[in-house]
C-alpha cells in the first residue's frame, strides 16, 4: 500500500506542476510572485494559421446555387463527387496551417467546443478519446517566444522516466504474481485431553460410564492477517490411531481426509470410552500448494533434496546436467547419463523431454507429520496438553498488497483531471501562437495579406459550395468565345441527343411489351 501511494502521488504531483507552470507560469526555483509574461487576450481570429481554411467555417450559410448554374451531367456525378470529397480532405489538412477570414470573438468558444467535441462524444471508440503524448508538447516556436517554457518540457520529460518507471514496476510486479510466492511460518499445535469419570447417579448411559475426549488445535503465532486461516486448511488429511489392543482393529483408527466439499474448522475432537492411560499416534499430511513430492532415495541423495514441488526438482536435474557437462554437445535434446544417472534412469542416453515422465516412477507423497501422544486419564497429572511447533507455507503478505496496486484506482481521477487540464491549457497556447502570427502577418503587410486572404477564401468557397470550374470568369462574355466553346456545344448536345434517344428505345420497348 505504501509504493501504491507513493507512485500515485508522484504522478499526481508531476501533474500539478506542470498544470501550475502552464496557467501561472511558475517554474522550479523560480519565486512565488514571478510568472511569464502575460499572454493577452485573443485579439485575433481563432483556427489555424494563415493561409488555409477549414472544411466548415462558422456562421456560414447553407450554399445556393445559382438557376443559371450548369450542374454536371447524372452520369459525372460520381467521379466528380469523388474528386470532391478528396478536395475536401485536403482542404481539412490545410485547415490546421491557414486562417480563413475574421470571424468576431464571439465565436471562439464555439470553435473551441468543436475541437472538443469529438474527445466526448460517447458514440466513438476510446481511441478518440485518448489524448496523445504529442499534444501536450510545446511547439518550438513558441519555446523561442518564451524561453522560461524550457522549465514545462523539463517537468514533462520527467513525467515521461516517472512513468515508464512506474509502468515497469507494474509489469514486475505482474510477472512476480503468475509464481507462487510462499513465506514459511510457525504453527502451533495443541494436543490436550480431558477425563470423565463414571458416575453411579448418572441419569443417561453417557455420565454412567468413564471417557476421555482428546482434542487437536492450532494457530499461527504472530498471524499478521485480518482473515485468520482454520487450523484444518493447513493439512490434508488427518489420522489419529489409538491403542489396538484397547479398541479393537475396527475401532482404533480415526481418519479425516480434505475433500472439495469440506468445512474447515478450528480444531478436532475424539471422544471414546475408557478409564486407563491411552498412547496414540498422530498423523498429520501438510497441504502443500503447489504440491509437493518425496524423491526417490538415490535421487534424493544425487540432488540433496529430500521433499520439493516438480518444478524444482527439474530445475535442480537441469542445474546437475549443466554442471556435469552431460548434455550432448553434438544433439543438444540428449542427455548422456553419468554412472548415477544409469542407477537411477536405467539408460545410458535420454532425450530432456523424457525426464518429467521417467519422474512420475522416482516421486512419492511426503512423509507424514508422526507424533506420539499419551491421552492421561489420571487426575494428578497436571500435564495434559502438549505443544508442538510446525513449519508451514503461507501465502505472502506482500502478494496481496502488490494484487491490490494492480487493481487500485487510487488518485487516477484527480490525474486524469489535470491531464485534460494541462491539454487545454496547451491547446489554449496553440491558439494564442495562432492569433500573433495572424496580427504579425497583418501588421507587416496588409495589403498583400488581404489578397492571399481573399484567394484563400475563394478556393475554399468553391469547395464548400460544390462548384465545378470559375464562376468570376464564367460570368464574362469573352469566356465563351474561346476555341474550346465549339466542341463543348457539340459535346453537350450529343449527351442530349443520346438521353433522349435512350428514352425514346425505352419508351418503344415498353410498348412493344
Amino acid at each position: 500500500m505504501a509504493t501504491e501511494e507513493t507512485a500515485g502521488g508522484a504522478r499526481k504531483a508531476t501533474k500539478s506542476k506542470l498544470f501550475e507552470f502552464l496557467v501561472h507560469g511558475v517554474r522550479p526555483g523560480m519565486p512565488s510572485g514571478a510568472r511569464m509574461p502575460h499572454q493577452g487576450a485573443p485579439m485575433g481570429p481563432p483556427g489555424p494559421p494563415y493561409g488555409g481554411s477549414p472544411a466548415v467555417r462558422p456562421g456560414l450559410p447553407a450554399p445556393v446555387m445559382e438557376p443559371s448554374r450548369k450542374r454536371p451531367a447524372p452520369s459525372q456525378q460520381v467521379q466528380q463527387q469523388q474528386q470532391q470529397q478528396q478536395q475536401q480532405q485536403s482542404v481539412q489538412s490545410r485547415a490546421r496551417k491557414k486562417p480563413v477570414g475574421f470571424p468576431g470573438a464571439n465565436e471562439m468558444p464555439a470553435r473551441q467546443m468543436d475541437m472538443r467535441e469529438p474527445q466526448s462524444d460517447p458514440t466513438l471508440g476510446s481511441n478518440a478519446k485518448r489524448r496523445k503524448m504529442a499534444d501536450k508538447i510545446l511547439p518550438q516556436r513558441i519555446r523561442e517566444l518564451v524561453p522560461e517554457s524550457q522549465a514545462y518540457m523539463d517537468l514533462l520529460a520527467f513525467e515521461r522516466k516517472l512513468d515508464q518507471t512506474i509502468m515497469r514496476k507494474r509489469v514486475d510486479i505482474q510477472e512476480a504474481l503468475k509464481r507462487p510466492m510462499k513465506q514459511k511460518r510457525k504453527l502451533r499445535l495443541y494436543i490436550s485431553n480431558t477425563f470423565n469419570p463414571a458416575r453411579p447417579d448418572a441419569d443417561d448411559s453417557d455420565g454412567s460410564i468413564a471417557s476421555w475426549e482428546l482434542r487437536v488445535e492450532g494457530k499461527l503465532l504472530d498471524d499478521p492477517g485480518k482473515q485468520k486461516k482454520k487450523f484444518s486448511s493447513f493439512f490434508k488429511s488427518l489420522v489419529i490411531e489409538l491403542d489396538k489392543d484397547l479398541y479393537g482393529p475396527d475401532n482404533h483408527l480415526v481418519e479425516w481426509h480434505r475433500t472439495p466439499t469440506t468445512q474447515e474448522t478450528d480444531g478436532f475432537q475424539v471422544k471414546r470410552p475408557g478409564d486407563v492411560s491411552v498412547r496414540c499416534t498422530l498423523l498429520l499430511m501438510l497441504d502443500y500448494q503447489p504440491p509437493q513430492f518425496k524423491l526417490d532415495p538415490r535421487l534424493a541423495r544425487l540432488l540433496g533434496i529430500h521433499t520439493q514441488t516438480r518444478s524444482c526438482i527439474i530445475q535442480a536435474l537441469w542445474q546437475y546436467v549443466k554442471t556435469n557437462k552431460l548434455q550432448d554437445s553434438h544433439d543438444k535434446e540428449y542427455i548422456n547419463c553419468d554412472k548415477y544417472f544409469q542407477q537411477i534412469f536405467d539408460c545410458p542416453r535420454l532425450k530432456f523431454s523424457e525426464i518429467p515422465q521417467r519422474l512420475t516412477n522416482l516421486l512419492l507423497p511426503p512423509d507424514p507429520i508422526v507424533i506420539n501422544h499419551v491421552i492421561s486419564v489420571d487426575p494428578n497429572d497436571q500435564k495434559k496438553t502438549a505443544c508442538y511447533d510446525i513449519d508451514v507455507e503461507v501465502e505472502d503478505p506482500l502478494k496481496g498488497q502488490m494484487s491490490s496496486f494492480l487493481l487500485s484506482t487510487a488518485n487516477q481521477q484527480e490525474i486524469a483531471s489535470l491531464d485534460n487540464k494541462i491539454h487545454e491549457t496547451i491547446e489554449s497556447i496553440n491558439q494564442l501562437k495562432i492569433q500573433r502570427d495572424f496580427m504579425l502577418s497583418f501588421s507587416r503587410d496588409p495589403k498583400g495579406y488581404i489578397q492571399d486572404w481573399l484567394k484563400s477564401q475563394s478556393r475554399d468557397l468553391k469547395l464548400m459550395t460544390d462548384v465545378v470550374g470559375n464562376p468570376e470568369e464564367e460570368r464574362r462574355a469573352a469566356f465563351y468565345h474561346e476555341p474550346w466553346s465549339q466542341e463543348a456545344v457539340s459535346r453537350y448536345f450529343y449527351c442530349k441527343i443520346q438521353q433522349r434517344r435512350q428514352e425514346l428505345e425505352q419508351a418503344l420497348a415498353v410498348r412493344n411489351t
